[in-house]
């Protein structure tokens, strides 16, 4: 349950009595998928869940290798200091391994892996080979999302068993800790059929229909788990209450509420659909970033997808794979296109069998609104090495540029997680989006991102200069989707109404196209020279509002059949600001209500011609030399100017600024951050 304080508040009569105040929980704070490489020595992972406070699992696998899933928790402990916490492995049958080698230390902001093991032992045992990349996932503790019990088998029949989930469970997983034994899955979406609550074994690939009926006889509820001796005497195997023998069980909740602001947000679904039809969404009110999908009626594999390392998307024929791993199997990673991208409310399938399904999602975030730019957004100026190169930014990138600063007649490229990152789009031109393969990016990180060796993101010698988003509500959200060419809504997750939007068709030969909160919603600008433009197919005469925003019949928007991006930004305090001003010919100050200044500021001017003109703080907007990019040109920066300058609550445009800029009665709209 929500996490209570108590702050004082007099009451009538004078007595003092407290009133409790809930303290919001978000998923950020309970689950992370976390990549990294491993380093040979001890490293900290830091991905900000409190797992010594409030304890937790942590399941790596490793991406590259053929090696199995780890499943290392807070319940389980070592046997003594020799070992490492203790490892189970989802893959097979084993009881409790112990390794000298492992997860060293559970803390308050994530985990420490001790160093990897020496020299000849198995690939399987590693968690922290030098140079191998690897993927972590790591569940808290807490009420209505996820919950660990621990108990000894007693080998009696219709047992209950406390735990502190809160709610009912929709998925657990059994394993026998202290003996051989298949992972017993109990869900809630599995039919029942002849079985009584039947399950299926994580560590195989078959469906329920092969196995027996092994006595579920009562669900769950959201104190007790209800555990059978076994029905199948002889089968051990498959037991959950074998006398004198341990166990461990996970529990995940179903559509349970309990986040966010009101404490009424979902942050997991354990759910369940039929396969019939190509392509199918399932609707889940959020954007999902993890995914645990099996076929519950026949054989297929446990899949496992998420967010960082990528879903599938679709751009006009040319498909970015995502990246599948199992449970149930040691393979290394391999690109499937199972499960894709479904936009801001659920996923969407291309699954190779027909039949029932059950799966386990959990919500994307952050659900917390940030208070500081340097959480979200990040420019960096940098040379070119001509070598594959990773760029820290200390949040996670969804979105990014990558200019060319003193090279004219480049393209200004732009990246993004959801579209995968060799997918670039051109701010200066119409084209639609190209698969630029090796002279892209490699990937978007938990913390930064990798270029390739050269081309368009890393070209040796030549300057570049970066402006990396992470998506938070409040601030800045993406929507990936599919035109119809009828009026219509796209669901977002910013949380609050769209001030900006930019909108581009990305399977054919079109404009970006630009909403503005100042200019209305019967106006729009393009990322060219032009003024506004005046027109009621594109944002079909609706303004947005906080969980959706509205599209025409226009191509550029809209187009049937055709792949689009939206990217939204808004105004949030101390971070971002979305406007207008009017220019003056003098010196102005634009009062963005920050408190250090602004990083980066974008301006356009409306009511006539002008250019889209880009500063940032990492090539430097000071009182002097003011560096700027046009956004919508392939002309080289410009230096030796000084139109725009911070100010403690924004930024200033000068007197010196031209008309594009500053023209006494012309209107410009702007986005800057702090």
């Amino acid at each position: 349950m929500p996490v209570l304080e108590t702050k004082g508040a007099s009451s009538a009569q004078g007595f003092g009595l407290t009133t409790p105040v809930r303290q919001p929980t978000y998923i950020e704070e309970v689950f992370s998928t976390w990549l990294y490489t491993g380093t040979g020595a001890s490293q900290a992972i830091t991905n900000g869940i409190d797992l010594s406070g409030k304890g937790g699992l942590v399941w790596i696998k490793s991406r590259n290798e053929v090696a199995n899933n780890w499943l290392m928790d807070t319940e389980r402990l070592p046997l003594n200091s020799f070992f490492t916490y203790r490892r189970i492995v989802s893959n097979d049958t084993s009881a409790n391994l112990d390794y000298q080698q492992g997860i060293s230390s559970f803390n308050s902001s994530g985990f420490v892996l001790d160093k990897a093991p020496d020299g000849g032992s198995a690939a399987a045992n590693n968690l922290n080979s030098s140079g191998q990349p690897f993927v972590s996932w790591t569940f808290r503790e807490q009420p209505k999302f996820f919950d660990i019990v621990t108990y000894t088998g007693d080998g009696t029949t219709s047992r209950q068993i406390s735990h502190n989930l809160g709610s009912v469970p929709g998925c657990i997983l059994f394993k026998n800790t202290s003996n051989t034994g298949n992972w017993v899955v109990w869900h809630r979406g599995i039919p029942n059929g002849a079985y009584t609550q039947a399950y299926l074994r994580l560590n195989g690939n078959f469906g329920v229909n092969s196995l027996g009926d092994y006595g579920f006889s009562l669900i769950p509820t959201s104190t007790v788990l209800n555990i059978p001796r076994h029905s199948n005497i002889g089968n051990t195997s498959d037991s959950v209450n074998v006398a004198g023998e341990t166990y461990v069980a996970y529990l995940f909740a179903h559509d349970a509420g309990g986040f966010g602001n009101t404490g009424t947000d979902n942050v997991i679904s354990c759910g369940s659909f039929n396969y019939s039809t190509f392509p199918q969404t399932v609707s889940l009110g959020w954007e999902p970033q993890w995914l645990f999908v099996k076929q519950s009626d026949g054989a297929g594999g446990w899949i496992m997808y998420d967010n960082m390392r990528g879903f599938t998307t679709q751009s006009g024929g040319v498909i970015s794979v995502g990246r599948e791993l199992l449970a149930n199997s040691s393979a290394a990673e391999i690109t499937g296109a199972g499960v894709y991208y479904g936009g801001a409310t659920g996923f969407n399938l291309n699954l190779p069998s027909y039949g029932n399904y059950i799966y386990i999602a959990i919500r994307r975030g952050p659900m917390k609104t940030p208070t500081v730019g340097t959480s979200v957004f990040s420019p960096v100026a940098r040379t070119g090495t001509g070598s594959v190169a990773t760029i820290n930014v200390g949040f996670a990138p969804d979105f990014l540029t990558t200019f060319y600063r003193t090279d004219p007649g480049q393209d200004k490229v732009v990246f993004d997680r959801l579209r995968g990152p060799t997918q670039y789009l051109n701010t200066a031109a119409t084209t639609q989006e190209i698969n630029v393969s090796t002279n892209g990016l490699i990937s978007f990180n938990s913390t930064s991102f990798t270029t390739n060796a050269n081309g368009y993101a890393n070209n040796a010698g030549s300057s570049f200069v970066n402006h990396v988003f992470g998506r938070a509500p409040g601030f800045f959200d993406e929507v990936c989707y599919t035109g119809t060419g009828s009026a219509r809504t796209v669901a977002h997750n910013l949380g609050v109404a769209p001030e900006m939007m930019i909108v581009k068709n990305r399977s054919t030969t079109q404009n970006w196209v630009i909403y503005s909160a100042s200019l209305g919603n019967t106006n729009y600008v393009l990322f060219t020279t032009a003024a506004t433009v005046s027109g009621s197919t594109i944002w079909n005469s609706t303004n947005p509002t906080s969980s959706v925003f509205s599209i025409g019949t226009s191509l550029g928007v809209n187009g049937s059949g055709n792949n689009l991006v939206a990217y939204l930004f808004a105004s949030c305090p101390s971070v971002s600001k979305v406007g207008s001003y009017t220019g003056t010919a003098a010196t102005l100050t634009v009062n963005c209500g920050f408190t250090s200044g602004a990083r980066f500021v974008l301006i356009k001017r409306t009511d006539s011609t002008g250019d889209w003109y880009v500063w940032d703080s990492a090539r430097g907007i000071t009182a002097g030399d003011d560096p700027y990019l046009l956004l919508n040109s392939t002309a080289a920066e410009v230096t030796g100017t000084n139109y725009v300058d911070t100010d403690s609550t924004g930024f200033k445009v000068t007197a010196a600024a031209p008309a594009g800029l500053n023209a006494s009665g012309g209107t410009y709209i702007f986005l800057a951050i702090a």
